[in-house]
């Protein structure tokens, strides 16, 4: 628990014992179920709905991916064998990322990703950027390797955003 309020990653955990059927949920979001076997995801803390029992959670360094998406530098890594229900503002979209395919998204639609995956920071802030006059987005967050990457069909307020 220190870790989590050394690193920002405040996540309040409530745990479920018995017999019968629970429900979740937040906010009218989407829930989309991950599974995992034996692999790590990555996934925003406020994007983490539940976990099975046999699952451990973390933090861990994201650095500069994190910040632009107004997360801090950290962000909540879940591991082992069993399900996570993460949240979407919409129906989440899965992207698969190969070698031949790597992936380039905004950060304010990423949710988690899961695999072998590097990641690295992208600006695409000019010159002309500074005028208004740029396009697109300022910053985009570049998966390589081999893996899944969870993003929503809409966007949060990042910091990115506003640059």
């Amino acid at each position: 628990m220190v870790t989590r309020r050394l690193t920002g990653e405040q996540m309040t955990v409530m745990e479920v014992r018995g017999q019968g059927t629970c429900w979740f949920a937040d906010r009218a979001s989407e829930i989309n179920l991950v599974s995992l076997q034996g692999d790590k995801l990555y996934v925003e803390s406020s994007n983490l709905l539940a976990t099975d029992a046999g699952l451990r959670t973390g933090t861990t360094f994201t650095g500069l991916r994190g910040a632009s998406q107004g997360n801090g530098l950290f962000t909540t890594t879940v591991e082992g064998h069993g399900q996570a229900a993460i949240m979407s503002d919409g129906p989440a979209v899965v992207l698969r990322v190969s070698r031949q395919y790597p992936l380039t998204v905004d950060p304010g639609a990423y949710i988690a990703h899961q695999g072998n995956l590097q990641q690295s920071f992208q600006s695409g802030v000019t010159f002309r950027t500074l005028f208004g006059e740029g396009g697109g987005e300022a910053f985009q967050i570049r998966f390589e390797g081999d893996g899944l990457v969870y993003v929503q069909p809409s966007e949060r307020n990042t910091i990115a955003g506003d640059i």
